[in-house]
């Protein structure tokens, strides 16, 4: 845990040297303490087009704006400078949202001179640093960073602070049915609901067991279980007569132990509430007469 909080707390510029950049491209900037910071007209800057997060959170943007309102934007966003003598967002999306919200004119900047590749890297990087991201913005973030970068899920974890494995669940996202992704993004299923999912053998199963899990808001857990019914239902059923022979009543199987003694054949007592029925079961004449004439026949 401390590793990975080390990691995150280096921020940008101490993770993208170690990226191969070519010749021609400028290193990024490292921002120094003192950095100059501009207060940059709001309506000069545009989005970052390279922005993969989707979904931002209404309440919580009201909220830093209010935030914004009562102390100001305690730490700068990251620009860069386009033709036409305007800006472009590097990182810093939601407060320079909430400062439109907030009815401010200016937002504190460091403007930055970074190329368009290292811009979108950059912003991936931190959007993938960040909470706040559900799942599958995250899986799209890690796949933009393999397809157009050639980054390796390794050299992904380490950049982003997050293990190897957990880059290949989220990459796995992007294989479930359209319909399953924007349960995940639309947080009406968790990543963990989605990667008992992906246990399943076909689209439309997957599909189907999603939509049940949304209808009856199941749990992880009964998820799981779910999906291993539906792929061992035979020995889902052999556990489930297993656990009911456990929860038999330890008198009715004395009784049951008893009457094999006396009869010397197997006996098997079904009990519901003090009603039910005793199998006697007999492999030979001899056993059947035995049992006749232990219930008082000739």
């Amino acid at each position: 845990m401390m590793d990975k909080r080390k990691v995150l707390g280096r921020g940008l510029d101490t993770l993208l040297p170690s990226r191969q950049t070519p010749a021609a491209a400028a290193p990024a900037p490292v921002v120094h303490q003192g950095e100059a910071i501009h207060q940059l007209a709001i309506e000069l800057i545009d989005r970052n087009p390279y922005q993969t997060r989707t979904h931002v959170d209404e309440l919580a943007l009201r909220e830093l704006a209010d935030s914004i309102n009562a102390t100001g934007v305690l730490q700068p966003i990251a620009v860069r400078a386009i033709p036409g003598g305007r800006f472009q967002l590097i990182a810093g999306e939601r407060r320079w949202l909430a400062s439109q919200r907030a009815g401010k004119a200016t937002v504190p900047s460091i403007v930055r001179e970074v190329s368009n590749e290292q811009a979108m890297e950059m912003t991936i990087i931190e959007n993938l640093q960040r909470e706040d991201l559900n799942s599958i913005e995250q899986a799209r973030a890690f796949d933009r960073l393999s397809r157009e970068f050639g980054l390796t899920q390794e050299q992904m974890a380490q950049r982003t602070g997050k293990d190897r494995s957990s880059v290949a669940n989220y990459l796995r996202l992007l294989k479930l049915p359209e319909r399953v992704q924007s349960f995940v993004e639309s947080n009406q299923i968790s990543f963990g609901h989605a990667k008992a999912l992906m246990g399943l053998d076909s689209p439309a199963a997957i599909v189907n067991m999603a939509n049940r899990v949304v209808d009856r808001s199941m749990s992880v857990r009964q998820t799981e279980d779910a999906v291993a019914n539906y792929l061992h239902p035979l020995q889902q059923k052999a556990m489930v007569k297993d656990m009911k022979a456990l929860m038999v009543d330890p008198n009715v199987k004395e009784a049951e132990r008893q009457l094999e003694r006396v009869l010397g054949v197997r006996v098997t007592i079904t009990d519901r509430k003090g009603k039910g029925k005793i199998l006697l079961e007999y492999s030979s004449l001899e056993d059947f007469d035995r049992i006749l004439s232990a219930l008082g026949h000739d």
